[in-house]
C-alpha cells in the first residue's frame, strides 16, 4: 500500500534564499478538511474541548494543554464578574496578563508603583476589568494601616475602601496561604470577603495534613459547610497523625467547593512533553538598557558593512555583546527565578535547572543550600555523585545544571519538571537537555520551562529557536556558519522591532 502525502502551509518552510525565492503558496485547494455543517445533538454538562481523537487530545498554542488558569478566566468572563483581582506568585503575573489577553476580550493590569492609588481609575473608565497582584504586595495596594504591631488578627487590619470594587477574587497557588498565622493569608481573607466570586487554584491544596485546609476554606467563606472551625478540627483533625474521617472530607470537599483532576487520569491526556514561557521582569534594566544600545550599534555596522574582511570582523564582536546581553539578563531575573524555584520546593517537587554561567550557577547555590550541581567544574566522579544524591535522596529537591556539562550522558528522571535559566544556541541542545528527565524511567508528562526576561534578548533568542529549529543541523557544518545565522537573524530581529516601534 502506498500513500501520497501533500503539505501546503502559509509560511515559508526554506532557510535557504534560492528555495525560499522559488516557493510560492497557492491560492486554491489550500484547505483539506471543512466544516460541512454544525448540528443541534443533545445537551450536556460542559467540558472545554472534546475532539473525536480516541484520547480527547488537543493542544493549544505552544504545546500548552488546558489548564485551571483558563478554567477559572473562563468561569468569571462567563459570569462577567468584574472588576477581577488575581492574586498570583510574582513570578506568573505577566503569564496571568497574557492568558486574559489571549483568550477574553477584557484588558488586565499588572499593579505597580506608578498604578498605587490611581488604579480604580482605569476601571472606572473601563480602560481595565482585571488588575493583578503578588501577594508580597497586597499590603502596599490594599492596607490602610494595621492597628496593632504584634500579634495583630484580620480584625486589625484597616483595608483601602477600594477593595470593595471587586466581584471577584481569583488567588492563584492557594497552598500559599495555607497558614491562618502569616500575614498574606489575612490580607486574602480581607480582600475576599463578600465577593461574588472567590476561585482558589493549586495543585497541592493539602500540604501536609487536613489543617493545611483551614486557612483556604476560611478564605472561601466555606468553613461552615464543614461544621465551622471547631467541629472541623474535632472530626478530621483528630489521631496520632492529625488526620481522620477523611472519606467524609473528601466528599464533603467535592460536593460543597472542590473540583479535581487526578494526575495518573491526566497523564494519559497529556502529551510527553510540554513546554511553557514564563516571563520575568529583570532588575537590572538600565545596564541591560545600556548594553542593548551598544549591541543594536555594532548590528547596524555589521548590516552596512560592504568589505567582508570587516563584516567577518564585526560579526565577531556582535557575538560578544550578545552574550553580554545574555549574562545581563541573567542576573537580572535571578530574583524571580527563585521565587519560581521555591514554588517547587513547597509543592515538595523536584527541579532540573539548566544555565551557563558559573556566577549564576554558584548564586542558586547559595539560595539553595541542599541542592547539587553538575558543571564543568568537577570531575567525573563529583558529578555522578550529585546525580546519584538527585535521584535518590528525597531531601535533594533541586539541581543546578551547566548546558554544556549535563545535556547529555546522565539520567534525572526524578523529575519531571526542568526550567532553562539561560538558553544555548540551538534547539538541538535545549532538546538534549531536556531529554535529561525526558528518558525511559520517566513516569510522568515532563514539564518545560522556558524563563524568559521580558523585553530582553531572551525573547528574541528563544524565537530564532523556535522559528529555526533546523538551525541544529548547522552544528554539523562550521561553527562559523552557526554564529552567522544567528547573527543575520538577530540583526533581523531588531531591525523588525525598531519598524514596529
Amino acid at each position: 500500500m502506498e500513500f501520497q502525502v501533500n503539505v501546503r502551509i502559509k509560511v515559508c518552510p526554506f532557510y535557504l534564499e534560492r528555495k525560499a525565492a522559488e516557493w510560492d503558496i497557492k491560492k486554491t485547494n489550500y484547505c483539506s478538511r471543512y466544516i460541512s455543517s454544525i448540528e443541534y445533538v443533545r445537551e450536556e454538562d460542559s467540558v472545554c474541548i472534546s475532539v473525536t481523537a480516541p484520547d480527547h487530545l488537543y493542544l493549544t498554542n505552544n504545546y500548552i494543554v488546558t489548564h485551571n488558569t483558563l478554567e477559572s478566566i473562563a468561569t468569571i468572563n462567563k459570569a462577567d464578574a468584574f472588576p477581577c483581582l488575581v492574586i498570583c506568585p510574582n513570578v506568573v503575573k505577566i503569564n496571568w496578563q497574557r492568558e486574559w489577553h489571549k483568550f477574553t476580550d477584557k484588558k488586565a493590569m499588572v499593579l505597580t508603583d506608578s498604578v498605587r492609588d490611581s488604579w480604580p481609575f482605569y476601571w472606572q473608565t473601563s480602560m481595565n476589568q482585571v488588575f493583578i497582584v503578588n501577594y508580597e504586595s497586597l499590603r502596599k495596594y490594599f492596607v490602610r494601616r494595621i492597628t496593632k504591631t504584634e500579634k495583630w488578627t484580620l480584625k486589625d487590619v484597616e483595608f483601602h475602601n477600594t477593595i470593595k470594587l471587586f466581584k471577584s477574587v481569583i488567588i492563584d497557588e492557594s497552598h500559599k496561604v495555607k497558614s491562618t498565622a502569616t500575614q498574606q493569608t489575612k490580607f486574602c481573607k480581607g480582600i475576599a470577603s463578600g465577593k461574588e466570586y472567590i476561585i482558589l487554584l493549586t495543585g497541592t491544596p493539602v500540604v501536609n495534613k487536613p489543617k493545611d485546609l483551614v486557612a483556604q476554606l476560611g478564605i472561601m467563606d466555606r468553613m461552615i459547610d464543614m461544621g465551622g472551625w471547631k467541629g472541623f478540627m474535632l472530626r478530621y483533625c483528630s489521631g496520632p497523625n492529625q488526620a481522620s474521617n477523611l472519606k467524609e472530607l473528601n466528599y464533603k470537599l467535592w460536593k460543597h467547593c472542590f473540583f479535581r483532576r487526578e494526575k495518573s487520569k491526566v497523564l494519559t491526556q497529556l502529551p510527553d512533553k510540554v513546554r511553557q514561557i514564563v516571563s520575568c521582569e529583570i532588575t537590572n534594566r538600565k545596564e541591560y538598557m545600556d548594553a542593548e544600545r551598544d549591541l543594536i550599534d555594532y548590528l547596524k555596522r555589521y548590516k552596512e558593512a560592504d568589505d567582508e574582511k570587516i563584516q567577518k570582523s564585526l560579526k565577531g564582536e556582535v557575538m560578544v555583546r550578545i552574550g553580554i546581553l545574555k549574562d545581563i539578563t541573567a542576573r537580572g531575573k535571578l530574583k524571580e527565578v527563585i521565587d519560581f524555584v521555591k514554588d517547587f520546593q513547597e509543592n515538595g517537587k523536584k527541579i532540573i535547572l539548566f544555565c551557563n554561567l558559573h556566577e549564576i550557577v554558584d548564586r542558586l547555590m547559595v539560595a539553595f543550600p541542599s541542592a547539587v550541581c553538575v558543571t564543568g567544574r568537577q570531575n567525573m566522579q563529583e558529578k555522578q555523585a550529585s546525580v546519584d544524591a538527585f535521584q535518590k535522596n528525597p531531601k535533594t529537591d533541586v539541581i543546578i545544571c551547566s548546558i554544556k556539562a549535563a545535556s547529555a550522558g546522565i539520567t534525572l528522571t526524578a523529575a519531571s519538571d526542568v526550567a532553562f535559566i539561560e538558553l544555548p544556541w540551538t534547539y538541538a541542545e535545549c532538546d538534549q537537555a531536556e531529554s535529561r528527565a525526558h528518558r525511559i524511567g520517566q513516569k510522568d508528562s515532563v514539564n518545560c520551562y522556558y524563563l524568559l526576561g521580558r523585553r530582553t534578548i531572551d525573547q528574541k533568542l528563544y524565537r530564532i529557536i523556535e522559528e529555526k529549529k533546523h538551525i541544529s543541523n548547522a552544528v554539523l557544518g562550521a561553527e562559523d556558519n552557526i554564529q552567522t545565522n544567528i547573527v543575520d537573524m538577530m540583526a533581523n530581529l531588531f531591525e523588525t522591532n525598531e519598524e514596529e516601534e
